[in-house]
């Protein structure tokens, strides 16, 4: 299985603010659903960082997110090891096939890939 990018999730109900100030460390907004909002410098587009008041279609917010090229065989592998998986493998109508799980740390991850 092969990482394509790690993301942390900043809880926050500032994403504007957060746009301003980490514009001047030169980072840009690359999405923005309202309720999440990723950013990016345009020269290295895989450095990114999110804010999230709450995720609409999950039971909770994650810390932080991993995109993985299999997120079939990351779900599979995970639960073959027991781990709690916090949100099940979902579709999701903006194009990411994911799921939630506790790592050992307490922390919520959400794993993902694009369709």
């Amino acid at each position: 299985m092969h990482v394509r990018r790690v993301v942390p999730n900043v809880r926050s109900q500032a994403l504007e603010e957060s746009a301003d100030f980490y514009g001047t460390l030169g980072f840009e907004e690359v999405m923005n659903h309202g309720w999440i909002m990723t950013l990016a410098p345009a020269a290295n587009p895989a450095a990114q960082i999110s804010f999230m008041g709450e995720d609409l279609t999950a039971p909770v917010a994650p810390d932080l997110s991993v995109e993985v090229d299999d997120v079939d065989a990351a779900y599979a592998a995970l639960r073959e090891r027991g781990a709690e998986i916090v949100h099940p493998l979902t579709d999701e109508e903006w194009g990411v096939r994911r799921f939630f799980v506790r790592d050992p740390n307490g922390r919520v991850v959400n794993v993902l890939g694009h369709r």
